[in-house]
């Protein structure tokens, strides 16, 4: 099985922000979310609170989208194209995506690819998350839980995906396009 990350690793981007600006462009009442934000990010950046409680305030702005679901699926029809070629070529039916994104996200362009998934549990109601972010070690922790398995090739565009690279029998650092052994 290959592994891969998703955001800036297949997607070209990252698509919870990508999606946060489609919302914002659908209904600009989420606007009323940004102060709480970006006091947020400032207590996250000066490690007053970790990713995943960040995350959860700024997924707050769910709450302001009549029906997420739809949502979604207008995001994939207009944002599939940031899908990266070389990762379209060589998918294989036993990939796994790996994300910190959300699941509800992710979902249907994983549906759509025929790969498997496992990514931060969020609440597409409320933005609370269901365990923690998952990023770094947790990413391994969720690999385990979902029964393992022998990794062949692992991608991702972040160091902080050294855990995961250590299970694969070959790992590759992804940036932009362009792939090249992964320094473990």
């Amino acid at each position: 099985m290959n592994v891969y990350d998703f955001d800036e690793t297949i997607y070209h981007g990252d698509s919870t922000r990508d999606f946060y600006f489609f919302c914002l462009s659908e209904n600009k009442k989420i606007l009323k979310y940004l102060p709480m934000q970006g006091y947020q990010f400032v207590k996250f950046a000066f490690g007053m609170i970790t990713k995943t409680k960040f995350k959860e305030k700024f997924y707050s702005f769910l709450k302001s989208i009549p029906d997420v679901d739809e949502a979604v699926l207008r995001f994939w029809k207009s944002h599939e194209k940031n899908l990266k070629g070389w990762y379209l070529a060589q998918k294989r039916e036993d990939d796994l995506i790996i994300s910190a994104s959300p699941e509800f996200l992710l979902t249907p362009i994983c549906e759509k690819l025929g790969v498997k998934l496992i990514a931060s549990r969020v609440d597409k109601f409320t933005g609370k998350t269901d365990g923690e972010n998952c990023w770094g070690e947790e990413k391994v922790v969720r690999f385990n839980a979902a029964g393992g398995g022998k990794i062949d090739e692992f991608y991702s565009d972040s160091k902080s995906d050294t855990p995961l690279a250590l299970l694969a029998e070959k790992a590759f650092i992804v940036t932009g396009d362009n792939l090249k052994n992964f320094d473990r």
